[in-house]
């Protein structure tokens, strides 16, 4: 992670300064407000801005269900009951706002989750930095041979290097020639907006990113599973940990429900009645595709 003196000493600042309020706050959110997580070589992840707590989502629950709460008698069983039953709205009573600094093509990723509120570092308006993501040796990987949008093995000794110098070199002769083509020293040159166009998908932007804690919830579901393409789920995984200390309760209930849980299909659920009874039963026996037992072999065996 590469933080320039003036934005450490913004954050240093940031944090000296207390401000009173009556509104509700969350410990352990407090504990990483404006801090900046290191993700990847040169990303980040830190917290900008944030509204509500555990407290907010039953606050919300209870105004919305009324008696029908009433036989949950505890804020974790009510969010654990919410979570269980898919009820979306009191969990976006909360919302928080994130610094991040990714590399392009994660973020051409990320911005298929639309259900947030983005503004991003502009290339028309500023030069972007000399930062590339280039990958850790244990994380440069061939093509699945099973998965067409997945990694299979681990590239090793002359062709790990030879990929490693060809990501090097070619990100930063992209970024001498987007140098070179820019107006300098007086002298006219090519405009940032089309200049830009010539940089590569491993490049660094930077984006504030709002969302409500249901939809961050689903990110995180989606982005934080093994399945997820690493790079992303870096991010991922710094985020589970900052949203674990933001809504103990309301975390606790995701993991386990949506991270370590599993959705069965009818089909699914027929065959495990099946397997109860005592019946052995096959993949040709079951309805399913090849594929769909593979997955669904992958949970239960």
């Amino acid at each position: 992670m590469t933080l320039t003196p003036e934005q450490q000493a913004e954050i240093t600042e940031a944090r000296a300064t207390t401000r009173p309020t009556l509104r509700a706050t969350a410990e352990g959110m407090e504990r990483h407000l404006y801090l900046a997580q290191p993700v990847l070589d040169h990303g980040l992840v830190r917290v900008i801005d944030y509204m509500g707590d555990d407290a907010a989502i039953t606050q919300a629950a209870r105004v919305s269900y009324g008696r029908g709460t009433k036989a949950v008698t505890n804020d974790e069983g009510l969010i654990r009951y919410l979570m269980r039953h898919w009820h979306s709205t009191p969990f976006e009573m909360c919302e928080v706002k994130f610094h991040v600094k990714l590399p392009v093509f994660v973020a051409r990723q990320w911005i298929r989750h639309r259900t947030a509120n983005v503004n991003e570092y502009s290339a028309r308006y500023s030069i972007l930095d000399r930062e590339f993501y280039i990958p850790a040796p244990e994380n440069l990987a061939a093509q699945s041979t099973v998965n067409n949008q997945g990694r299979g093995a681990l590239l090793e000794g002359e062709e790990a290097a030879r990929v490693l110098d060809i990501l090097r070199e070619d990100a930063m002769r992209s970024y001498d020639h987007y140098e070179a083509m820019l107006s300098q020293d007086g002298q006219r040159g090519l405009a940032r907006e089309l200049a830009r166009m010539n940089l590569p998908a491993n490049v660094y932007t930077q984006w504030y990113w709002k969302v409500d804690l249901h939809n961050l919830f689903h990110f995180l579901r989606l982005r934080a599973d093994a399945h997820a393409q690493y790079e992303i789920r870096a991010y991922a995984e710094a985020m589970c940990r900052i949203v674990r200390d933001w809504v103990p309760l309301a975390y606790a209930a995701f993991e386990d429900y949506r991270l370590g849980g599993a959705t069965l299909s009818a089909k699914a659920i027929g065959v495990l009645r099946r397997r109860l009874k005592g019946e052995m039963v096959t993949q040709e026996s079951s309805g399913m595709s090849k594929g769909e037992w593979r997955e669904f072999e992958g949970v239960w065996t």
